[in-house]
């Protein structure tokens, strides 16, 4: 009895420990690495890649040119039965040159400007520039997207460049005009906003007028039937008096002949 109580003690204490150890652990009690991958069934969870293998449409760019984003739109499988779905967004580009811009505000002292981005604005490097022709561009130290400037003597040009992966992706240009340009230019559309209310109310005026001409000759007509309806009966009924009698006549001509 001795004997067998010691054999027994050694296979109590082996039992917790082939318990613990995982079915999938192999030999060296390393796990099978294929085994956690993989459910039951043999189906593959879906993983960062997942998009590639549905049935995808790509939206339009929300820009012409420059840096934007579009719609990733799902084709079959969306919630609800639509035939589409949006599922993402993603960076698009256009062209790089958006040409001449147009600033943020501006009044007679100073103009607010602001490159091509996408948010977050951070992601890019903004790189201004003053324009002159036949001249070599100078590179100002401010590298934020919004840039503020005074207006000068004579009209400059600004040119922003957004930089991404170390390549220009998008550039926009800005004319600041002097000081007395822009109140000549701001005089001039006022005067041009004068002159097409002007017009405008001018013809307004010419309607009316002319609504109300012919609003007066409809009522003088309505009261001179009222006034002289036995005068329109009788003229009515001669006519209608001449109307039978020439029928009449007509009729006994076509008779004769027969």
């Amino acid at each position: 009895m001795a004997g067998g109580a010691a054999l027994l003690l050694p296979l109590l204490l082996l039992l917790p420990v082939a318990a613990a150890e995982p079915p999938w652990a192999g030999d060296d009690g390393d796990w099978d690495e294929e085994a956690v991958a993989e459910p039951r069934g043999g189906r593959v969870l879906p993983g960062l890649n997942a998009l590639e293998s549905m049935d995808l449409e790509f939206g339009l760019c929300t820009v012409t040119c420059g840096i934007g984003i579009r719609e990733i739109l799902l084709m079959n499988g969306c919630p609800g039965g639509e035939t589409k779905c949006i599922v993402g967004v993603e960076e698009c580009h256009g062209p790089v040159d958006c040409g001449l811009g147009r600033p943020i505000s501006e009044n007679s002292k100073s103009v607010v400007m602001t490159c091509i981005y996408i948010p977050p604005e951070n992601r890019f490097k903004y790189v201004w520039k003053i324009i002159a022709p036949n001249k070599t561009a100078h590179i100002l130290p401010n590298d934020s997207a919004v840039m503020e400037v005074h207006r000068d003597t004579h009209p400059i040009t600004y040119q922003c460049e957004t930089q991404g992966n170390e390549s220009v992706i998008a550039s926009v240009k800005y004319t600041v005009h002097a000081t007395t340009e822009h109140q000549t230019k701001q005089s001039e559309r006022i005067e041009a906003g004068q002159s097409r209310k002007k017009r405008a109310d001018a013809i307004l005026v010419f309607c009316l007028v002319t609504g109300i001409i012919f609003t007066l000759g409809v009522i003088f007509a309505i009261i001179f039937v009222i006034l002289h309806w036995a005068i329109v009966k009788a003229v009515l009924g001669s006519k209608n008096g001449q109307d039978d009698t020439f029928e009449k006549l007509t009729n006994k001509s076509s008779q004769s002949d027969m």
